[in-house]
């Protein structure tokens, strides 16, 4: 794969342009999926890494988004830099992140995200909000002078990109956008209309 026609570096490069503007979360992505029946839902989630294996976020497994991943394996990206006036699509199939690199990447976490990341029963029914905060003292009672584990269910997801879209905003509407599909080991690019 030649680097001309790999979009990965070009998106690095935008990225690190987006984390030079001042955006709170610049890692941040709107993260699609469908259910079975192929309904969609939509969430921001953050992005962990992206590398030639593709763009990776943590999760809990039972969460709506886990369970749908693990129903129909295939997922959207959207990130939008409006300082920069450019969004990157991405689409692929989503595959599970190792148990090494997951434990790795836990390690770095805060503690109190770790803690939280136990206390949550994420995307279930909560009555009152002082019933997770209960919970996250209960484990912090539970972890408190040792390390905190990773839980069973939470892990990482990689979305294997199949199609990168590059969108520049331009005047009069006239943006630019480029998009990438994946061809094998190769990238074909080719212009779209706005």
């Amino acid at each position: 794969m030649t680097r001309r026609n790999n979009p990965l570096p070009r998106f690095q490069r935008l990225l690190s342009r987006a984390k030079k503007t001042g955006l709170r979360e610049p890692a941040a992505m709107i993260l699609a999926t469908a259910d079975p029946q192929g309904r969609p839902s939509v969430r921001t989630v953050l992005l962990k890494e992206v590398d030639a294996r593709g763009f990776a976020f943590y999760t809990n497994l039972r969460s709506r988004k886990g369970r749908e991943l693990a129903a129909n394996p295939r997922a959207a990206l959207c990130f939008y830099w409006e300082p920069l006036e450019a969004q990157v699509i991405v689409e692929g199939g989503v595959k599970p992140i190792s148990r090494r690199e997951a434990d790795a990447y836990w390690a770095t976490r805060p503690r109190e995200s770790q803690i939280a990341a136990w206390s949550s029963l994420q995307s279930k029914p909560l009555s009152r909000r002082t019933l997770l905060l209960a919970r996250f003292a209960r484990y912090a009672r539970r972890f408190a002078g040792r390390p905190v584990p990773r839980p069973p269910d939470w892990a990482g997801l990689r979305v294997v990109p199949d199609r990168i879209e590059f969108w520049r905003r331009r005047p009069f509407r006239l943006h630019e956008r480029q998009l990438y599909v994946r061809q094998g080991s190769r990238w074909k690019v080719r212009r779209l209309y706005p």
